[in-house]
């Protein structure tokens, strides 16, 4: 059985726990899988990938609003759930590919350099300290949440216009502004997706 043992605390500790200190500050990571499958490195970054499973779980209620009080059938359940988790998968997706210009830590291994060990507080980055504290990237693009950007990319229009004289009615999209251009190209999409 492969076993990582992951240094770390939980912080203060009241006077009669005192006697179990040594042993809260040590965790043991196992798995059922043979000795020789997973390093000691590979068990301590599953144990880190756990805090992103961790933090989907605590948006369920907030970010999905998955309360599906409202259906009393199962299959009405089930379609609620899917659709919540579909939206979940997206976002995150979205998150990842729009990072340069939200306020999310984007240089994940300069992140994960500052960090003592898997326990330990998770740390920003530089660059990402830099950009919250700017509120502007390094090429000077405002930095939003991502409620604000999308809310801001809501704004682009197609506007149906019919002229007169029995001419054909055309769809005229509003220009995107050079933050919602670089929106469009962190997510390798076109403004005009799916109209003529």
């Amino acid at each position: 059985m492969a076993v990582a043992a992951v240094v770390g605390g939980h912080g203060e500790c009241s006077p009669t726990c005192a006697a179990t200190t040594p042993l809260r500050s040590l965790r043991s990571l196992r798995t059922s899988l043979p000795k020789d499958t997973l390093s000691e490195s590979d068990v301590v970054a599953r144990y880190k990938n756990l805090a992103d499973v961790e933090r989907f779980f605590r948006t369920l209620n907030s970010e999905l609003d998955v309360r599906p009080i409202r259906h009393r059938l199962a299959d009405r359940v089930r379609a609620h759930m899917f659709l919540r988790m579909l939206s979940y998968y997206l976002s995150w997706h979205m998150k990842q590919a729009l990072a340069p210009i939200l306020f999310q830590d984007n240089d994940k291994p300069a992140a994960a350099a500052k960090r003592a060990n898997p326990v330990a507080a998770a740390q920003r980055s530089d660059q990402a300290l830099r950009k919250a504290a700017r509120k502007h990237t390094d090429d000077d693009t405002t930095v939003h949440s991502f409620a604000s950007l999308l809310a801001d990319l809501a704004t682009i229009c197609a506007n149906q216009i019919q002229p007169n004289d029995d001419m054909p009615a055309f769809t005229m999209i509003t220009s995107p502004t050079p933050l919602q251009r670089r929106a469009f190209e962190l997510l390798a999409i076109s403004h005009r997706h799916g109209v003529a």
